[in-house]
């Protein structure tokens, strides 16, 4: 399951969706879940559900990498499904046994939220396969930026925010060793009742953290080695420039969010 968990990794390639600024992608994928959201009927969520997947076919992602990142929230969507399933009242009774009630209307609540869960992950994914750590950190640096007026350190925020966004890999790698280790020790992780695994959990998240702090020491010695005080007075090798396919890209997904719009007014909402 952990090997299954792809958040932070950086795939390099050279499709339109790489070379694109990262400051137009963080924005437009802002855009895109929040539209996500705002889908209230059949045709809204099937116009976001066919961005989607063009989306993924530009990125020239294999598709297993998205699958891999979707299979550690599969148990997420499916509970969140069934317990909107359970709770939501309507008009039209689906099914009913005794006292559990399932109506037509609960059932596309489900469907929907289902389907924005895992559009939701497989757009963020796509940000951080596409972008490396530098760029990320530039990005949302640039992004911030008018919040030095008040003093905030947007630098020093912008460097927290991708160098842990950038170790997760490192850190799940990291944990799939230890457990390996130990359980080639003889411990036993899967079997028995809750206190049990809890108490089996001890001996991996002990030497995790050892290493994690560690890791966290020899990464502030580099930084100082490479005498980094910070952001200001920072200069960059690559300055970030707009291209012709940003706004190319922006204009597409005004246009989305434009149709979007449109169509919940075409047909009434199947979600509240």
């Amino acid at each position: 399951m952990i090997s299954d968990i792809t958040i932070g990794q950086f795939m390099p390639g050279k499709s339109f969706i790489h070379k694109m600024d990262p400051r137009m992608k963080i924005v437009l994928m802002t855009a895109i879940i929040i539209f996500i959201f705002l889908a209230k009927n059949l045709m809204s969520m099937g116009a976001m559900l066919g961005f989607v997947i063009i989306a993924i076919l530009l990125s020239r992602i294999p598709l297993r990498m998205y699958f891999k990142g979707l299979k550690a929230i599969w148990f997420l969507v499916f509970f969140t499904a069934s317990l909107n399933m359970l709770y939501i009242k309507g008009e039209h009774v689906l099914f009913q046994y005794r006292a559990v009630t399932i109506y037509e209307e609960a059932l596309w609540q489900s469907g929907f939220i289902a389907i924005r869960l895992v559009m939701i992950v497989v757009i963020s994914s796509m940000l951080t396969y596409t972008t490396s750590p530098t760029d990320l950190t530039a990005a949302i640096e640039r992004l911030l930026a008018p919040l030095k007026i008040i003093r905030v350190p947007v630098h020093e925020l912008a460097m927290m925010m991708t160098i842990a966004l950038r170790f997760i890999p490192t850190l799940l790698e990291e944990t799939e060793k230890i457990m390996n280790a130990q359980k080639a020790r003889g411990a036993d992780m899967e079997n028995g009742g809750i206190i049990k695994r809890a108490k089996a959990l001890i001996p991996i998240l002990i030497p995790l953290f050892i290493s994690s702090f560690r890791r966290a020491f020899e990464l502030a010695t580099a930084m100082d080695c490479r005498c980094y005080t910070g952001g200001k007075g920072r200069t960059r090798l690559n300055v970030l420039r707009y291209r012709f396919r940003d706004f190319f890209a922006l204009l597409l997904v005004c246009g989305l969010c434009s149709g979007i719009i449109y169509l919940n007014t075409l047909a009434p909402s199947l979600v509240r």
